[in-house]
């Protein structure tokens, strides 16, 4: 394993910005070591870089995020993490599904309007 990783090389890694890695070392999800101007970024770093990207990509914001990596730092430790995550999980699965809900109502209004719209062009015999 190695003992640290460039910024460069964890922008390729995972195909994000140093922008992005700097915002979340803003953020304090990440703590690089400085050398000079140079951040060096331990293996758990790089970890939680890892997580957070998923994090963001499952929808959590960065305070969620911030919040289950904080739990998993402090009592009650890792067993508390897995049920916030859980907890997390369910409430975004359902915030999704409703989404998924009214795309599918929107869909079918479209449908419905476009229908009318045909059948209108019909009666005054214009072809669409």
């Amino acid at each position: 394993m190695r003992e640290f990783y460039t910024i460069t090389e964890l922008t390729r890694e995972f195909g994000i910005s140093t922008r992005t890695i700097r915002f979340y070392e803003d953020e304090g999800l990440v703590q690089p070591v400085r050398r000079g101007r140079t951040r060096l970024f331990k293996p758990a770093d790089r970890h939680l870089i890892r997580q957070v990207i998923r994090g963001r990509r499952l929808g959590f914001s960065i305070a969620e995020i911030r919040q289950i990596i904080q739990m998993y730092k402090e009592p009650p430790g890792e067993v508390g993490q897995l049920k916030l995550m859980i907890d997390r999980i369910k409430d975004k699965r359902e915030q999704l599904r409703q989404k998924r809900r009214d795309l599918e109502e929107t869909l079918a209004e479209l449908d419905q309007a476009e229908e009318s719209c045909v059948e209108r062009l019909a009666e005054l015999g214009v072809s669409t």
